[in-house]
């Protein structure tokens, strides 16, 4: 494959300073070393020379599936900051640019960028990480998402590569974003979670554009210099547009830094190891960065093998009281009228604090609903209850949550109301904590008039990666079938269009985003 890339130049197993380190089938960046120059070589060797096997090619391509069609549903209704984002890339058309969901017209790379990514993110429905690494001691658990794909497309679409060559950025994108995530927590110091996505996305797509390692490395150090988001975009009791487009604006930041490296502007050098970055503020050292850092090359050991679907729209960290209640559901007994009078739920932090927040036991817009552990449980039980099916993945696949679920009638509909004021959100204590972010440790109690249902500790839901049950694929299709209804387009093209993305030669994956 190195020869469709523009870094056909041998391999070199490492730099004079030492930057770039070969130990089995990783690639180390230690902490005394430059780690922002030593992510813009990885990444231009990456695209040339790794290895990664079939599973993460496949489970790559899954996530970025799962992504696109999230995306496309979330145009097809108007929701308000896609569209908006998707009015205003048409209005830098570029004959060379990159292509919008849904279109074939091509725009400024970084306007497709920011709004499909945008797009991908609105439901909050796509696949997450948890930065959790344990068997090398790496579990800072800083959770993310797959909103960056639209980077290593849109670039592999400006410099005429085929699908094959934007799968294996979309590999890097992953791999240099979920592996930063297990070892710096963002949101313990306040910082949005998308840093570690904008630095990821700005060597892909440096890479993916021909840039050297020394421009990625002053792309990177532009972009922690100047445009590092605080949380304040998640706060508040109803949340914004702000919260869904966040990757997508700091995407959106890190391609312009890239795109002005390779024009020649300068930027702030060894970032990791600037007394005065983000990185050392917080966590001060003695002149190293903070961590060291470890990247995949080769094999099966990449980041997006320990990532989690989504199976409907809800916040990743209400999966476990899904699969109990839906799990629980499956006695027909317990879906009778009036045979649930209470639902206990417990799980750990952070999961108490963001979706039990008391602000949101009454959610006004779709965005706080969606993060409102109440307001997903009981909208999950008024679908529930109504089901012929007593089979746990069937009645998961009728019960699934999807954009109608937080329209305005849904949120304002008197019998998910009336089975929110039923639920109590709990924190579990020390023992919820201690297993998370190993898995989502959650329980819950369905209380009838003359006894208690107990579910047990759930750890791994379906869709965790962790999850070993074999009936993922029938519930994420059935996911997929319904957004590409909502889309328009109830024959599946898109979805058959995604399937075969390694095998698109490059003007057929311009139009991978249009029917």
């Amino acid at each position: 494959m190195a020869s469709v890339f523009p870094h056909p130049q041998p391999f070199s197993p490492g730099t004079p300073d030492g930057t770039l380190l070969f130990v089995n089938s990783f690639r180390e960046l230690p902490r005394d070393t430059n780690q922002a120059r030593g992510i813009g070589e990885y990444a231009v060797e990456f695209l040339a020379h790794a290895t990664p096997s079939a599973a993460v090619l496949e489970r790559t391509q899954m996530f970025f599936t799962d992504s696109v069609l999230c995306g496309l549903s979330a145009l097809a209704l108007e929701t308000n900051a896609p569209t908006i984002l998707a009015a205003e890339a048409r209005e830098y058309l570029d004959s060379n640019g990159a292509t919008l969901l849904g279109s074939a017209d091509r725009v400024k790379a970084e306007k497709a960028i920011v709004a499909n990514g945008s797009a991908v993110r609105e439901w909050d429905s796509n696949g997450t990480n948890f930065g959790y690494r344990p068997e090398r001691g790496w579990t800072a658990g800083e959770f993310g998402h797959n909103d960056f794909y639209s980077v290593p497309v849109a670039a592999a679409q400006e410099s005429c590569l085929d699908g094959a060559a934007a799968l294996l950025g979309m590999v890097l994108v992953d791999e240099i974003r979920g592996r930063l995530a297990e070892v710096f927590s963002l949101k313990s110091y306040r910082i949005d979670h998308v840093v570690h996505g904008a630095i990821a996305s700005a060597a892909t797509y440096g890479a993916l554009r021909g840039a050297t390692a020394e421009q990625i490395e002053s792309a990177i150090g532009m972009f922690v210099a100047h445009h590092i988001p605080w949380r304040a975009i998640r706060a508040g009791k109803q949340l914004s547009d702000s919260k869904g487009a966040s990757a997508a604006i700091s995407t959106e930041a890190a391609v312009l830094c890239m795109k002005r490296a390779m024009r020649g502007f300068i930027g702030p050098a060894d970032i990791f190891r600037n007394p005065e970055s983000m990185f050392r503020q917080f966590q001060p050292t003695s002149g190293d960065s903070p961590f060291d850092l470890s990247l995949g090359w080769s094999g099966d050991d990449f980041a997006i093998q320990g990532m989690h679907l989504k199976l409907g729209l809800y916040e990743h960290q209400s999966a476990g009281a899904i699969q109990a209640v839906i799990s629980m559901l499956a006695d027909p007994h317990l879906r009778q009228p009036g045979a649930i009078e209470r639902i206990i739920i417990r799980a750990y932090e952070p999961a108490f604090s963001i979706i039990g927040d008391p602000a949101k036991r009454d959610p006004k817009t779709r965005q706080s609903a969606d993060h409102s552990m109440a307001f997903i449980v009981a909208r999950t039980l008024k679908k529930a209850v109504v089901s012929d099916e007593n089979q746990w993945v069937k009645l998961w696949q009728d019960a699934m949550l999807l954009p109608e679920d937080y329209d305005d009638a849904a949120l304002q509909d008197p019998e998910t109301r009336s089975w929110m004021d039923k639920i109590e959100f709990q924190h579990g204590g020390p023992e919820y904590d201690a297993k998370y972010p190993e898995g989502i440790p959650t329980s819950v109690d369905l209380i009838t008039p003359d006894h208690t249902e107990t579910s047990g500790l759930v750890m791994f839901p379906l869709g965790h990666a962790r999850n070993n049950g074999n009936h993922l694929s029938e519930v994420l299709d059935t996911k997929w079938r319904r957004l590409s209804e909502i889309a328009g387009d109830p024959e599946g093209t898109f979805l058959s269009q995604l399937s075969q993305l390694p095998k698109l030669t490059a003007p057929e994956l311009l139009g991978i985003y249009s029917r």
